[in-house]
Protein backbone atom coordinates (compact mmCIF):
# COMPACT_ATOMS: atom_id res chain seq x y z
CA UNK A 1 0.00 0.00 0.00
CA UNK A 2 1.06 3.23 -0.80
CA UNK A 3 -0.15 5.50 1.89
CA UNK A 4 -1.41 8.83 1.06
CA UNK A 5 -0.26 11.99 2.82
CA UNK A 6 -2.76 13.66 5.13
CA UNK A 7 -2.56 17.01 6.48
CA UNK A 8 -4.02 16.84 10.44
CA UNK A 9 -5.36 19.76 12.88
CA UNK A 10 -6.96 19.74 15.80
CA UNK A 11 -8.15 22.79 17.80
CA UNK A 12 -10.28 23.31 20.81
CA UNK A 13 -13.61 24.96 20.01
CA UNK A 14 -16.70 26.05 22.09
CA UNK A 15 -18.51 23.23 23.58
CA UNK A 16 -21.21 21.49 21.07
CA UNK A 17 -24.14 19.29 22.83
CA UNK A 18 -25.82 17.82 19.99
CA UNK A 19 -23.23 15.53 18.01
CA UNK A 20 -25.94 13.82 16.29
CA UNK A 21 -27.13 16.97 14.86
CA UNK A 22 -23.60 17.78 13.33
CA UNK A 23 -23.78 14.75 11.04
CA UNK A 24 -24.52 13.93 7.38
CA UNK A 25 -28.09 12.39 6.88
CA UNK A 26 -27.38 9.73 5.11
CA UNK A 27 -23.96 8.90 6.03
CA UNK A 28 -23.68 9.53 9.88
CA UNK A 29 -20.27 8.58 10.95
CA UNK A 30 -20.51 8.38 15.19
CA UNK A 31 -19.06 7.21 18.59
CA UNK A 32 -21.17 8.22 21.16
CA UNK A 33 -21.67 7.60 24.84
CA UNK A 34 -24.01 9.72 27.98
CA UNK A 35 -23.48 12.48 25.18
CA UNK A 36 -19.83 12.02 24.63
CA UNK A 37 -17.71 10.89 22.08
CA UNK A 38 -16.60 11.37 18.45
CA UNK A 39 -18.69 12.74 15.08
CA UNK A 40 -17.54 12.45 11.70
CA UNK A 41 -18.31 14.31 8.53
CA UNK A 42 -17.71 13.50 5.05
CA UNK A 43 -14.20 11.31 3.99
CA UNK A 44 -11.03 12.25 3.59
CA UNK A 45 -9.65 8.77 3.19
CA UNK A 46 -11.51 5.28 2.71
CA UNK A 47 -9.98 1.93 3.41
CA UNK A 48 -11.03 -1.37 2.39
CA UNK A 49 -10.09 -4.83 3.84
CA UNK A 50 -11.39 -8.60 3.60
CA UNK A 51 -10.94 -11.90 4.12
CA UNK A 52 -9.22 -13.52 6.98
CA UNK A 53 -6.13 -10.96 7.30
CA UNK A 54 -8.71 -8.03 7.66
CA UNK A 55 -7.86 -6.47 10.55
CA UNK A 56 -4.09 -7.62 10.36
CA UNK A 57 -3.93 -5.71 7.06
CA UNK A 58 -6.15 -2.93 8.83
CA UNK A 59 -3.53 -2.28 11.58
CA UNK A 60 -1.03 -2.99 8.93
CA UNK A 61 -2.08 0.20 6.46
CA UNK A 62 -2.96 1.85 9.65
CA UNK A 63 0.81 2.20 10.38
CA UNK A 64 1.49 3.41 7.11
CA UNK A 65 -1.04 6.46 7.05
CA UNK A 66 0.04 7.49 10.45
CA UNK A 67 3.45 7.53 8.95
CA UNK A 68 2.82 9.29 6.04
CA UNK A 69 0.50 12.32 7.89
CA UNK A 70 1.62 15.28 9.19
CA UNK A 71 -0.19 16.07 12.40
CA UNK A 72 -1.14 19.36 14.62
CA UNK A 73 -2.68 18.55 17.64
CA UNK A 74 -1.42 20.68 20.81
CA UNK A 75 -4.51 19.39 22.66
CA UNK A 76 -2.55 15.91 23.10
CA UNK A 77 -5.59 13.91 24.62
CA UNK A 78 -7.59 10.33 23.61
CA UNK A 79 -9.65 11.26 20.11
CA UNK A 80 -7.59 14.08 19.25
CA UNK A 81 -5.41 14.36 16.34
CA UNK A 82 -5.71 11.70 13.15
CA UNK A 83 -8.01 8.96 13.65
CA UNK A 84 -10.08 6.75 11.81
CA UNK A 85 -13.95 5.13 12.18
CA UNK A 86 -13.97 1.20 11.39
CA UNK A 87 -16.21 -1.85 11.23
CA UNK A 88 -15.31 -5.20 10.39
CA UNK A 89 -17.05 -8.50 8.89
CA UNK A 90 -17.87 -10.87 11.43
CA UNK A 91 -17.14 -13.83 8.98
CA UNK A 92 -13.59 -14.12 7.05
CA UNK A 93 -15.58 -15.71 3.90
CA UNK A 94 -17.99 -12.41 4.23
CA UNK A 95 -19.05 -10.48 0.98
CA UNK A 96 -19.72 -7.27 3.37
CA UNK A 97 -15.87 -5.54 3.32
CA UNK A 98 -14.33 -4.37 6.15
CA UNK A 99 -13.68 -0.42 6.09
CA UNK A 100 -11.44 2.07 8.31
CA UNK A 101 -12.68 5.75 7.57
CA UNK A 102 -10.87 8.93 8.21
CA UNK A 103 -13.53 11.94 8.02
CA UNK A 104 -12.70 15.03 6.80
CA UNK A 105 -13.91 16.60 9.63
CA UNK A 106 -13.95 15.72 13.17
CA UNK A 107 -15.68 16.83 16.14
CA UNK A 108 -15.30 15.06 19.85
CA UNK A 109 -16.69 16.11 23.48
CA UNK A 110 -15.71 14.86 26.27
CA UNK A 111 -15.87 15.63 29.98
CA UNK A 112 -17.60 19.09 29.03
CA UNK A 113 -14.39 19.82 26.22
CA UNK A 114 -15.43 20.37 22.43
CA UNK A 115 -12.66 20.20 19.60
CA UNK A 116 -12.17 20.15 15.78
CA UNK A 117 -9.82 18.17 13.70
CA UNK A 118 -9.88 18.58 9.87
CA UNK A 119 -8.22 16.62 7.64
CA UNK A 120 -7.32 16.86 3.89
CA UNK A 121 -4.35 15.68 1.26
CA UNK A 122 -0.92 17.22 1.58
CA UNK A 123 -0.66 19.81 -1.00
CA UNK A 124 -4.12 20.76 -1.32
CA UNK A 125 -6.58 22.84 0.51
CA UNK A 126 -8.15 22.59 3.85
CA UNK A 127 -11.98 21.73 3.13
CA UNK A 128 -14.20 24.12 3.71
CA UNK A 129 -16.43 22.52 5.89
CA UNK A 130 -18.41 24.98 8.18
CA UNK A 131 -19.46 23.53 11.92
CA UNK A 132 -23.52 23.34 11.80
CA UNK A 133 -26.06 21.94 13.54
CA UNK A 134 -28.51 20.56 10.77
CA UNK A 135 -32.57 19.67 12.08
CA UNK A 136 -33.45 16.24 11.48
CA UNK A 137 -35.11 15.50 8.39
CA UNK A 138 -39.33 14.37 8.50
CA UNK A 139 -39.97 11.25 10.40
CA UNK A 140 -40.74 7.93 8.98
CA UNK A 141 -41.84 4.54 10.61
CA UNK A 142 -40.78 0.88 9.06
CA UNK A 143 -41.85 -2.54 10.53
CA UNK A 144 -38.93 -4.76 10.49
CA UNK A 145 -40.40 -8.86 9.54
CA UNK A 146 -38.56 -12.11 9.60
CA UNK A 147 -35.65 -12.36 6.79
CA UNK A 148 -34.13 -15.48 5.74
CA UNK A 149 -34.53 -17.50 9.20
CA UNK A 150 -37.72 -17.39 10.27
CA UNK A 151 -39.09 -18.15 13.98
CA UNK A 152 -39.74 -21.92 13.53
CA UNK A 153 -36.19 -21.75 11.46
CA UNK A 154 -34.43 -20.31 14.45
CA UNK A 155 -35.98 -23.08 16.96
CA UNK A 156 -35.21 -25.73 15.12
CA UNK A 157 -31.22 -24.17 14.54
CA UNK A 158 -31.16 -23.87 18.51
CA UNK A 159 -32.00 -27.89 18.26
CA UNK A 160 -30.04 -28.78 16.36
CA UNK A 161 -27.25 -26.99 17.78
CA UNK A 162 -27.99 -28.51 21.24
CA UNK A 163 -28.04 -32.31 19.91
CA UNK A 164 -24.37 -31.18 18.54
CA UNK A 165 -23.49 -30.12 22.01
CA UNK A 166 -24.97 -32.77 23.79
CA UNK A 167 -22.88 -34.99 20.94
CA UNK A 168 -19.56 -33.22 22.58
CA UNK A 169 -18.96 -31.62 19.07
CA UNK A 170 -18.62 -28.17 21.21
CA UNK A 171 -19.24 -26.64 24.19
CA UNK A 172 -21.25 -23.18 22.98
CA UNK A 173 -22.43 -22.08 20.02
CA UNK A 174 -24.11 -18.25 19.22
CA UNK A 175 -27.02 -18.24 16.34
CA UNK A 176 -28.21 -15.69 15.39
CA UNK A 177 -31.52 -14.49 13.62
CA UNK A 178 -32.53 -11.62 11.05
CA UNK A 179 -35.00 -8.93 10.04
CA UNK A 180 -35.74 -6.97 7.41
CA UNK A 181 -37.29 -3.87 5.88
CA UNK A 182 -36.88 -1.26 3.50
CA UNK A 183 -36.27 2.74 4.34
CA UNK A 184 -38.19 5.20 2.53
CA UNK A 185 -35.97 7.21 0.19
CA UNK A 186 -34.09 10.65 1.37
CA UNK A 187 -34.59 8.98 5.33
CA UNK A 188 -32.41 10.78 7.97
CA UNK A 189 -30.82 8.46 9.82
CA UNK A 190 -30.05 10.61 12.63
CA UNK A 191 -33.17 9.85 13.58
CA UNK A 192 -32.76 6.58 14.37
CA UNK A 193 -29.23 7.34 16.51
CA UNK A 194 -30.99 9.88 18.31
CA UNK A 195 -33.55 7.58 19.36
CA UNK A 196 -30.91 4.69 20.69
CA UNK A 197 -28.34 7.08 22.22
CA UNK A 198 -31.42 8.78 24.14
CA UNK A 199 -32.60 5.00 24.85
CA UNK A 200 -29.73 3.09 25.69
CA UNK A 201 -27.37 6.30 26.90
CA UNK A 202 -25.20 3.43 28.75
CA UNK A 203 -24.63 1.72 25.80
CA UNK A 204 -22.21 2.51 22.57
CA UNK A 205 -23.79 4.72 20.12
CA UNK A 206 -22.33 4.31 16.71
CA UNK A 207 -22.49 4.35 12.67
CA UNK A 208 -19.82 3.40 10.45
CA UNK A 209 -20.81 3.37 6.71
CA UNK A 210 -24.39 2.36 7.48
CA UNK A 211 -23.72 -0.02 10.11
CA UNK A 212 -26.29 1.68 13.23
CA UNK A 213 -26.84 0.42 16.40
CA UNK A 214 -26.58 0.68 20.48
CA UNK A 215 -23.57 -2.06 21.61
CA UNK A 216 -23.51 -2.28 25.30
CA UNK A 217 -20.51 -4.59 25.19
CA UNK A 218 -16.99 -3.10 24.61
CA UNK A 219 -14.94 -5.24 23.34
CA UNK A 220 -11.68 -3.14 23.99
CA UNK A 221 -10.23 -0.12 25.03
CA UNK A 222 -6.46 0.87 24.77
CA UNK A 223 -5.52 4.17 26.35
CA UNK A 224 -1.72 4.78 26.89
CA UNK A 225 -0.59 1.10 27.45
CA UNK A 226 -3.62 0.31 29.20
CA UNK A 227 -6.37 -1.73 28.38
CA UNK A 228 -10.13 -2.52 29.27
CA UNK A 229 -12.89 -4.62 28.40
CA UNK A 230 -16.25 -5.86 29.31
CA UNK A 231 -17.68 -9.11 28.74
CA UNK A 232 -21.58 -9.80 28.60
CA UNK A 233 -22.58 -13.56 27.76
CA UNK A 234 -26.16 -14.52 29.86
CA UNK A 235 -29.68 -12.54 29.13
CA UNK A 236 -32.82 -12.00 31.25
CA UNK A 237 -35.60 -9.64 30.75
CA UNK A 238 -36.29 -7.16 32.91
CA UNK A 239 -39.32 -7.71 35.29
CA UNK A 240 -42.49 -5.52 34.95
CA UNK A 241 -41.91 -4.05 39.06
CA UNK A 242 -39.79 -3.43 40.90
CA UNK A 243 -39.81 -6.99 42.73
CA UNK A 244 -40.04 -8.97 39.99
CA UNK A 245 -37.20 -7.24 38.25
CA UNK A 246 -34.93 -7.63 41.26
CA UNK A 247 -36.30 -11.53 41.00
CA UNK A 248 -35.08 -11.65 37.72
CA UNK A 249 -32.10 -10.12 38.15
CA UNK A 250 -31.00 -12.68 41.44
CA UNK A 251 -32.39 -15.38 39.23
CA UNK A 252 -30.08 -14.60 36.40
CA UNK A 253 -27.15 -14.28 38.94
CA UNK A 254 -28.01 -17.86 39.94
CA UNK A 255 -28.61 -19.59 36.83
CA UNK A 256 -26.05 -22.24 35.91
CA UNK A 257 -27.05 -22.21 32.42
CA UNK A 258 -25.94 -18.22 32.26
CA UNK A 259 -23.27 -18.85 34.32
CA UNK A 260 -21.84 -21.75 32.06
CA UNK A 261 -22.61 -19.42 28.85
CA UNK A 262 -20.98 -16.37 30.16
CA UNK A 263 -17.48 -17.92 31.42
CA UNK A 264 -16.82 -19.35 27.97
CA UNK A 265 -16.84 -16.03 26.95
CA UNK A 266 -14.74 -14.35 29.49
CA UNK A 267 -12.27 -17.79 29.24
CA UNK A 268 -11.87 -17.09 25.35
CA UNK A 269 -11.20 -12.91 25.66
CA UNK A 270 -8.49 -14.09 28.71
CA UNK A 271 -6.92 -16.55 26.30
CA UNK A 272 -6.56 -13.45 23.56
CA UNK A 273 -5.36 -10.94 25.96
CA UNK A 274 -2.81 -12.75 27.99
CA UNK A 275 -0.33 -12.87 25.27
CA UNK A 276 0.05 -9.17 24.54
CA UNK A 277 -0.57 -7.78 28.82
CA UNK A 278 2.25 -8.16 31.74
CA UNK A 279 -0.97 -7.56 33.64
CA UNK A 280 -4.74 -8.83 33.55
CA UNK A 281 -7.21 -8.97 35.93
CA UNK A 282 -10.95 -9.51 36.06
CA UNK A 283 -13.42 -8.87 38.70
CA UNK A 284 -13.74 -11.54 40.72
CA UNK A 285 -17.47 -12.58 40.26
CA UNK A 286 -20.00 -12.02 37.45
CA UNK A 287 -22.10 -9.11 38.02
CA UNK A 288 -25.72 -7.71 36.95
CA UNK A 289 -25.69 -4.98 33.97
CA UNK A 290 -29.04 -3.34 34.09
CA UNK A 291 -30.53 -2.14 30.35
CA UNK A 292 -33.89 -0.59 29.81
CA UNK A 293 -35.31 -3.81 28.97
CA UNK A 294 -33.17 -6.77 29.90
CA UNK A 295 -30.11 -7.85 32.36
CA UNK A 296 -27.15 -8.85 31.46
CA UNK A 297 -24.19 -11.27 33.72
CA UNK A 298 -21.13 -9.10 32.76
CA UNK A 299 -17.07 -9.04 33.71
CA UNK A 300 -15.07 -6.11 33.79
CA UNK A 301 -11.07 -7.38 32.51
CA UNK A 302 -8.04 -4.45 33.21
CA UNK A 303 -4.52 -5.26 31.64
CA UNK A 304 -1.19 -3.37 31.03
CA UNK A 305 -0.09 -3.94 27.43
CA UNK A 306 3.62 -5.40 27.22
CA UNK A 307 4.31 -5.93 23.56
CA UNK A 308 3.00 -1.93 21.60
CA UNK A 309 -0.01 -3.85 20.31
CA UNK A 310 -2.34 -1.21 18.95
CA UNK A 311 -6.50 -1.35 19.32
CA UNK A 312 -6.59 -2.62 15.60
CA UNK A 313 -3.88 -5.78 16.81
CA UNK A 314 -6.23 -6.30 20.10
CA UNK A 315 -9.48 -6.55 17.83
CA UNK A 316 -7.82 -9.06 15.51
CA UNK A 317 -6.17 -11.14 18.72
CA UNK A 318 -9.81 -11.07 20.18
CA UNK A 319 -12.05 -11.20 17.22
CA UNK A 320 -14.52 -13.35 17.25
CA UNK A 321 -14.85 -14.29 21.20
CA UNK A 322 -17.20 -16.83 22.82
CA UNK A 323 -19.83 -14.10 23.50
CA UNK A 324 -20.47 -13.94 19.82
CA UNK A 325 -19.48 -17.43 18.08
CA UNK A 326 -18.75 -20.02 20.35
CA UNK A 327 -16.35 -22.67 21.99
CA UNK A 328 -14.28 -24.22 20.25
CA UNK A 329 -14.19 -21.26 18.38
CA UNK A 330 -13.72 -22.95 15.08
CA UNK A 331 -16.13 -25.24 15.87
CA UNK A 332 -18.60 -22.85 16.42
CA UNK A 333 -18.16 -20.50 13.59
CA UNK A 334 -18.40 -24.06 11.35
CA UNK A 335 -21.98 -25.01 12.77
CA UNK A 336 -23.08 -20.97 12.51
CA UNK A 337 -22.22 -21.37 8.72
CA UNK A 338 -24.25 -24.31 9.01
CA UNK A 339 -27.19 -23.16 10.82
CA UNK A 340 -27.41 -19.34 9.68
CA UNK A 341 -28.77 -19.29 5.85
CA UNK A 342 -27.38 -16.02 6.05
CA UNK A 343 -24.40 -13.66 5.70
CA UNK A 344 -23.88 -12.04 9.16
CA UNK A 345 -21.76 -9.14 7.82
CA UNK A 346 -20.77 -6.69 10.04
CA UNK A 347 -22.99 -7.88 12.99
CA UNK A 348 -21.08 -9.13 16.25
CA UNK A 349 -18.13 -7.83 14.51
CA UNK A 350 -15.33 -5.03 15.69
CA UNK A 351 -17.14 -1.27 15.33
CA UNK A 352 -15.34 1.45 16.86
CA UNK A 353 -12.33 3.93 16.16
CA UNK A 354 -8.68 4.10 16.43
CA UNK A 355 -6.40 6.99 16.85
CA UNK A 356 -2.80 7.74 15.16
CA UNK A 357 -1.18 6.40 18.33
CA UNK A 358 -2.96 2.92 17.95
CA UNK A 359 -5.27 3.53 21.00
CA UNK A 360 -9.27 3.06 20.55
CA UNK A 361 -12.23 2.16 21.46
CA UNK A 362 -14.10 -0.83 19.84
CA UNK A 363 -17.08 -2.44 20.89
CA UNK A 364 -18.71 -5.72 19.67
CA UNK A 365 -21.63 -4.51 16.92
CA UNK A 366 -24.86 -5.53 18.81
CA UNK A 367 -28.27 -4.56 19.25
CA UNK A 368 -27.61 -3.40 15.05
CA UNK A 369 -28.77 -2.77 11.42
CA UNK A 370 -27.24 -2.76 8.38
CA UNK A 371 -28.59 0.24 6.25
CA UNK A 372 -28.16 -0.22 2.46
CA UNK A 373 -27.02 2.59 -0.39
CA UNK A 374 -30.88 1.81 -1.70
CA UNK A 375 -32.62 1.67 1.90
CA UNK A 376 -32.61 -1.90 2.86
CA UNK A 377 -32.19 -2.58 5.90
CA UNK A 378 -30.78 -6.04 7.97
CA UNK A 379 -31.40 -6.15 11.80
CA UNK A 380 -29.64 -9.01 13.45
CA UNK A 381 -29.95 -10.61 17.31
CA UNK A 382 -28.44 -13.90 18.68
CA UNK A 383 -28.13 -16.14 21.61
CA UNK A 384 -25.37 -18.24 23.50
CA UNK A 385 -26.78 -22.35 22.83
CA UNK A 386 -25.11 -24.14 25.51
CA UNK A 387 -26.35 -27.89 26.40
CA UNK A 388 -29.83 -26.95 28.22
CA UNK A 389 -30.88 -24.49 26.34
CA UNK A 390 -34.47 -23.81 25.04
CA UNK A 391 -35.65 -23.13 21.65
CA UNK A 392 -38.31 -20.80 22.75
CA UNK A 393 -36.52 -19.16 25.32
CA UNK A 394 -33.37 -18.44 23.06
CA UNK A 395 -36.13 -17.25 20.51
CA UNK A 396 -38.02 -15.01 22.87
CA UNK A 397 -34.63 -13.81 23.60
CA UNK A 398 -33.67 -12.26 20.66
CA UNK A 399 -36.97 -10.88 20.63
CA UNK A 400 -35.55 -9.15 23.65
CA UNK A 401 -32.71 -8.27 21.82
CA UNK A 402 -33.99 -6.27 18.60
CA UNK A 403 -36.18 -4.22 21.26
CA UNK A 404 -33.88 -1.46 20.57
CA UNK A 405 -33.37 -1.44 17.15
CA UNK A 406 -36.97 -2.52 16.19
CA UNK A 407 -38.56 0.86 18.09
CA UNK A 408 -36.06 3.26 16.73
CA UNK A 409 -37.32 2.45 13.46
CA UNK A 410 -41.12 2.34 14.43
Amino acid sequence: MNAPALTVETSPIADIRQLILLLDARKPLLWMRRNQGLAGIGTALRLEFSGPTRMTDAASAWREVVAAATVTDPLQRTGTGLLAFGTFAFDDSSSQTSVLIVPELIVGREDGQCWVTRVWPTGQAAPEIPLALHPLGDEYRISLLPGALEPAGYREAVSAAVARIGAQDLSKVVLARDLVGRLPAESDLRRLLSELALGYSDCWTYAVDGLVGSSPETLIRADHNEVNARVLAGTISRGADAAADLEAALALATSSKDGDEHEFAVQSVLAALRPHTSVLTTSEIPFTVKLPNLWHLATDLEGTLSDGSTSLDLIAAMHPTAAVAGTPTQDALALIRELEPFDRGRYAGPVGWVGADGDGEWAIALRCAQVSPTGDVTAYAGCGIVLDSDPDRELAETKMKFRPIVEAFA
